[in-house]
């Protein structure tokens, strides 16, 4: 065998004896069933990490179903409140065009009225003109009959007509 400067049998070499210390070890642990522990123990954590994994992917899901729930609602809410104002514009328009219909009736009523008050009022000015031209063609008549002469009646007539003339105007 060849011998290094230093170095002794590979007995001497305690890197041989770690080695050796070290399998020893692990038949050891081997057989008093460490390893299986171990690996079980991997194993139930592993187990756990996949759990919780699946938790939290159930969890993911819930929050996006919920997120769509919530995303339909708003659409909902949103058409309704469109429909909502869509009404309220019609109504009011439909307001304000009952409201121009009621006014403009009301014009015509009150000029109507207006009208017949001046048609009346007219009547009731000839009617009083005619009064008055009866009044004086009477009161003309009278003074003719009694006894002024017919020259002086037919001055007196001319006379009316010019009185009658300025009320009139």
């Amino acid at each position: 065998m060849i011998m290094l400067a230093g170095a002794g049998p590979w007995w001497d070499n305690p890197t041989f004896w770690v080695a050796v210390a070290f399998f020893i070890l692990i038949g050891f642990a081997i057989k008093q069933g460490v390893v299986g522990a171990i690996t079980k123990a991997l194993d139930d954590r592993a187990a756990a990490i996949r759990a919780e994994l699946d938790e939290a992917k159930r969890l993911k899901q819930d929050a996006q179903a919920l997120l769509e729930d919530y995303k339909k609602k708003h659409a909902a809410a949103e058409a309704e409140a469109q429909s909502i104002i869509d009404n309220a514009r019609r109504e009011a328009e439909t307001l304000a065009a009952e409201a121009r219909r009621q006014l403009k009736e009301t014009v015509e009523r009150r000029t109507k009225q207006a009208e017949d008050k001046i048609a009346r009022a007219e009547a009731e000015a000839v009617s009083e003109v005619r009064s008055a031209s009866v009044d004086l063609a009477i009161a003309a008549a009278e003074k003719v009959l009694a006894g002024k002469s017919a020259d002086a009646g037919g001055a007196l007539i001319d006379q009316t007509i010019r009185d009658l003339k300025g009320k009139l105007n």
